[in-house]
């Protein structure tokens, strides 16, 4: 499925360049997230919302490019990691042409790529050639490109862009173009899709559920025969594909059932690369072959060790810090590996050690922080945690963190309150519907949910019985028979 491009072992720019290009290597970061409009609008994830899969692909690809540019940013790098990212890309104009992978049916391509170079013009150029997409744009935004005028080139004409239909739908921003008269008849209603897709899930999900049943052996056994604590998914893999990964995994225990011991008590998740995540978790690239997981899990006592380095690392910045805790979302974070989160746990800690702050002991006890690589100014989140770059000034730090921790109390408070009034309303929803299964993807918040479930239930749903109901961002039948409706749906009947 997935379009491979073939390795190429060094960037040859004169190749896929035009001359003007190589008078200069810079680009700043914000000329690099210029250059890149044309990427982000074929692999943005509000195009995708009829696949939620490989809309959650190039969600969490997205995070980790973000994360690389910000390094190539840092001042002092030396050489970053090789950073493999996939993403599925949308036929555009500019990336129609004859000559290069075909698309889907569906309108897009799988494209796999590593990134290993060392300035933000290499990475961009790279990019945009790796995905079929021009680079002759990066002419006018790189300030630093001085060219003489080209007789050949072509100005391209002042005029408004017209975007496609499909970019206002899974943005929300209004069509200046749009009938508002029309936009009102052809507004999808929950109730009018329910109507016309109730049946069709029905279907899917008696069908899948047989494969449902097998899927539940299998993980109990794999869980019991392994000591696992949990198996789990990181994306949304059908069933059939998911029985498949376990089988695959049952497989490599009856091949190597003591080796796979060392994963006794942890959690095992299936995703897009093999390792060990940065709260411990055990990563299975589905990618990868048997080989590799038999690496992996060869190399798991190396990597507890690792994980109480780690955790004794986390201490420490907690008591330099008035006692806040350290904690790692993985909801809210680029998906890291534990060498990875420990690497920027280390870089914090050196320069907390180099600029010792005043908090007082204990000071800061209850309140929560998580670390993040891409970004340089502090924040609090509005769920009640602090947001600390891991190259922060620690002496703005200080005082960011002093005048703003009462407030982080009181938005933890409200956290915690949102989260049991969010419960009530679930277990209420799922009663009142006879949900056989009800949740959401975890970039619904609280307050959507929240706010989902109350006008949820001054509804009368009858085809809601019995199905899997999922609350997301946008309206889909899942291949397995689950609903995943917006958590803003809209209410009424559709005019006709």
């Amino acid at each position: 499925m997935f379009c491979h491009l073939r390795p190429v072992r060094r960037l040859c720019l004169e190749k896929i360049c035009p001359h003007w290009f190589l008078s200069s290597r810079t680009l700043s970061g914000a000329e690099a997230i210029n250059a890149l409009r044309p990427f982000y609008f074929a692999v943005h994830p509000d195009f995708f919302g009829q696949h939620p899969r490989e809309r959650e692909v190039n969600e969490n690809s997205l995070k980790r490019l973000s994360v690389y540019l910000e390094n190539l940013q840092k001042p002092g790098f030396k050489s970053l990691k090789p950073t493999q990212l996939t993403f599925y890309v949308r036929e555009t104009e500019q990336n129609s042409s004859e000559g290069q992978e075909p698309f889907s049916t569906s309108g897009f391509r799988a494209v796999k790529f590593t990134l290993h170079t060392r300035d933000l013009l290499s990475t961009v150029l790279y990019i945009l050639n790796s995905c079929s997409l021009s680079v002759e744009h990066i002419q006018s935004s790189n300030t630093n490109v001085r060219p003489q005028p080209l007789k050949e080139a072509k100005r391209m004409p002042d005029r408004p862009i017209k975007w496609d239909k499909s970019y206002y739908h899974f943005t929300g921003f209004k069509d200046p173009h749009e009938d508002p008269e029309q936009v009102s008849r052809m507004e999808t209603t929950l109730t009018s899709w329910l109507d016309n897709n109730g049946k069709s899930a029905v279907k899917k999900l008696k069908n899948s559920l047989p494969l449902r049943k097998e899927l539940d052996r299998l993980k109990d056994d794999l869980s019991h025969q392994l000591q696992l604590s949990d198996i789990r998914w990181q994306r949304s893999w059908g069933v059939a594909h998911r029985c498949s990964q376990l089988q695959s995994l049952g497989r490599l225990a009856q091949q190597n059932l003591e080796t796979l011991k060392n994963a006794k008590g942890c959690r095992v998740i299936f995703t897009d690369r093999s390792g060990v995540s940065a709260v411990g978790h055990v990563m299975l690239g589905t990618m990868d072959v048997h080989h590799h997981w038999t690496k992996l899990f060869e190399r798991l006592p190396s990597y507890f060790d690792l994980q109480r380095r780690l955790m004794l690392l986390e201490d420490q910045i907690s008591y330099l810090l008035g006692g806040i805790q350290v904690v790692y979302i993985e909801e809210l974070q680029p998906v890291l590996t534990l060498e990875e989160y420990y690497s920027l746990l280390d870089v914090f800690h050196n320069r907390l050690l180099k600029n010792r702050v005043p908090f007082h002991p204990r000071s800061l006890r209850g309140l929560q922080m998580i670390l993040n690589s891409d970004r340089y100014a502090p924040s609090l989140h509005e769920l009640g945690h602090f947001n600390i770059p891991s190259l922060c000034d620690p002496a703005n730090l200080h005082w960011f963190i002093l005048t703003k921790a009462q407030q982080a109390r009181d938005n933890m408070k409200r956290k915690e309150e949102l989260k049991v009034i969010e419960n009530e309303l679930i277990q209420a929803s799922t009663k009142k519907f006879s949900l056989e299964k009800f949740y959401k993807e975890p970039s619904v918040s609280s307050i959507q949910m929240v706010d989902c479930c109350k006008r949820l239930l001054e509804q009368s749903l009858p085809y809601l019985q019995g199905m899997h109901l999922c609350i997301s961002h946008f309206y889909s039948v899942m291949q397995d028979g689950d609903l995943c409706i917006p958590w803003n749906w809209k209410d009424g009947e559709a005019i006709k």
